[in-house]
């Protein structure tokens, strides 16, 4: 079976189309000339003539109109692939995917996609919301967020956000039922909003601190989730305590739906970081973003 010569078969294909080698040699750039020559050598290869030309006509022959039929489509489809992924001098095209926890996502999706997109337009960003710790590499993510503490040691870390507290908060409702916890210990005789682990299942300790002396509580209540954004809104209406990263919750504390306890043993934590392999800063795509994220992410918290 002969190879054909693709960029002749284009030729005569916008030929076929226009049925004009002039109108063909305006639309590809080059001279009449140009145009029979890749027709001719076209046919040549093929052994069949493709087109019946006169000085005032083209036609496309029998043979040719299979052509057409049956290669058209596919090499339409073929070039539309290929410009899909080329790039111009400057450009970037690729994807990037991020795994990113629902409470990071104020810090690093909300300010830096967005520019991110009208700057690099042909670069797709996929961003995967979750709460369980994943291996990027092996899940095909290119870069993910996380606390630094959750980080492994072998990773590439870049700042998203300024250290911040983890809070007990409560609503008025809650506490005027309930009473106020003054120790870590006391968390054990409340309702508590338990977050459990996506990747094992367990419920989460609430680690408190003051001064060089920390707790582990082990709280218990009636309702648990997998979602910070759900205990903090069950929080509010009055359901149990919750564990909430502060900033998260600002807003809530603001317009007093929720209230701080056990205020001076909130730990602070050294913030969210943007986290990907060292040998991934070749690719072009999360090269930008890293370059994005330290200019746009929300930092102050």
């Amino acid at each position: 079976m002969k190879t054909v010569l693709f960029p002749q078969l284009h030729v005569f294909l916008v030929v076929a189309r226009l049925q004009s080698f002039r109108g063909a040699a305006r639309e590809l750039g080059v001279s009449s000339a140009a145009v029979s020559q890749s027709v001719r050598q076209l046919e040549a290869q093929l052994g069949v003539v493709l087109l019946n030309r006169t000085t005032r006509s083209v036609a496309v022959t029998d043979a040719g109109r299979r052509l057409v039929e049956e290669a058209g489509p596919g090499l339409a489809q073929a070039l539309a692939a290929l410009q899909g992924v080329s790039a111009q001098p400057g450009e970037v095209v690729g994807r990037l995917r991020l795994s990113v926890p629902r409470a990071a996502v104020p810090f690093l999706i909300t300010p830096v996609v967005p520019a991110f997109r009208a700057r690099h337009p042909r670069v797709e960003v996929e961003v995967v919301v979750e709460e369980r710790f994943v291996d990027i590499v092996a899940e095909g993510y290119d870069a993910g967020v996380r606390l630094s503490e959750s980080i492994e040691r072998d990773m590439v870390q870049v700042r998203l956000t300024d250290t911040f507290r983890f809070v007990v908060v409560g609503a008025p409702s809650y506490l005027a039922r309930h009473g106020t916890p003054e120790r870590p210990e006391d968390l054990l005789r409340h309702e508590c909003i338990t977050l459990r682990s996506q990747t094992t299942g367990t419920a989460y300790v609430w680690e408190l601190e003051r001064g060089r002396k920390s707790w582990r509580v082990p709280v218990r209540g009636g309702i648990a989730t997998n979602d910070h954004t759900t205990s903090v809104a069950l929080a509010a209406e009055g359901q149990g305590l919750a564990y909430a990263l502060e900033p998260a919750v600002q807003e809530e504390l603001r317009s007093g739906r929720l209230v701080r306890v056990l205020e001076a043993y909130a730990p602070t934590v050294p913030g969210f970081f943007l986290y990907y392999p060292s040998r991934a800063q070749r690719s072009g795509p999360l090269r930008l973003f890293v370059e994005a994220a330290r200019e746009l992410s929300t930092k102050a918290v």
